[in-house]
């Protein structure tokens, strides 16, 4: 690994800390200074010549400030001949603007992934993209990660025996489907009619909940606004006990005391794509590293070994 280089942003200097400790690799020193303009400067601080580059920045509040710092490094890596730069994008908040849903409105997904490749992305290695279209708005290769395994690996430690997995929506089926598969237990979904960012109805709940220990599985919680329509109709049905689980826990406006606070939820549980500062976690939170995969992604990236082949069973 001694060609290597690996480079945090400001957005979540842990996980990157995490990644290098499980690679064995130092985290080298970058540097961001705002000018009097408010304009924004960013310097890698170690050599870059001819080496294989990864820059640890996932697009979380403050959003804008980030992807601009990441704009930033990568035209320094480009500029201090770096032989190819990897972005290690835990979250990509643009990966929600996936699509042309109103008039006149911008597909911010593809022109941030745009914005990377222009500025000198190489590769992007990405973990749980919201849809599965968006890998396609890059034009450069593209390592799709997941974090089901760890996520299922904390759910085993239970009593699953009358346990049910329930997606708040049929667009997140297929992976609550898997999900379920790697536990041994059905699956339920949800059918889900968004009318804005923070008001959603869940109607009916396809698959049999009444009675059973729920699990319910989405890619990411802002608002939280999805998982607690769902709660409502959980009860409706007369079903048990619920835990939560996703990728990236957002927990935007007070979402993770919200959740904490309905009785009848035991635990939640996420990964640490997303930094969650300490003063807002809760008793019922349970935060697991996806350190480890993404270390071993950026390995097999570096060796030239196949990234897919770490979800063969």
């Amino acid at each position: 690994m001694r060609e290597i280089a690996v480079f945090s942003g400001s957005a979540h200097p842990e996980l990157a800390r995490e990644v290098c400790a499980q690679l064995g690799v130092p985290l080298l020193p970058t540097r961001v200074s705002r000018f009097a303009n408010d304009c924004l400067e960013v310097q890698l601080a170690a050599n870059c010549r001819e080496r294989d580059v990864f820059l640890v920045q996932p697009l979380v509040r403050p959003v804008q400030e980030n992807l601009v710092e990441l704009l930033l490094m990568l035209d320094a890596a480009r500029g201090a001949s770096a032989a190819r730069t990897t972005v290690v994008l835990p979250h990509y908040a643009y990966a929600r603007s996936d699509k042309k849903d109103a008039p006149r409105i911008s597909i911010g997904g593809r022109l941030i992934a745009d914005l990377m490749v222009t500025a000198g992305a190489s590769r992007v290695l990405a973990m749980t993209l919201h849809s599965p279209q968006v890998h396609g708005f890059f034009s450069v290769p593209v390592d799709h990660l997941h974090a089901l395994r760890e996520l299922a690996a904390h759910f085993r430690g239970q009593d699953l025996g009358n346990a049910v997995v329930v997606s708040p929506d049929l667009g997140n089926a297929k992976e609550a489907a898997a999900f379920a598969r790697m536990l041994g237990v059905p699956v339920a979904a949800g059918a889900k009619q968004r009318f804005s960012d923070d008001r959603v109805t869940i109607s009916s709940v396809i698959g049999e909940v009444a009675g059973r220990d729920v699990i319910v599985l989405d890619d990411e919680i802002a608002k939280g606004s999805t998982v607690v329509e769902l709660l409502g109709k959980l009860r409706e049905l007369q079903a048990g006990s619920v835990r939560i689980a996703c990728t990236h826990g957002l927990f935007s406006q007070g979402a993770l005391g919200r959740l904490s606070a309905e009785p009848d939820v035991l635990e939640i549980v996420c990964t640490n794509t997303v930094p969650i500062p300490e003063g807002e976690r809760t008793d019922k939170l349970r935060v697991l590293s996806i350190a480890p995969a993404l270390a071993e992604a950026m390995r097999r990236i570096h060796n030239g070994e196949s990234v897919s082949a770490l979800f063969d069973r």
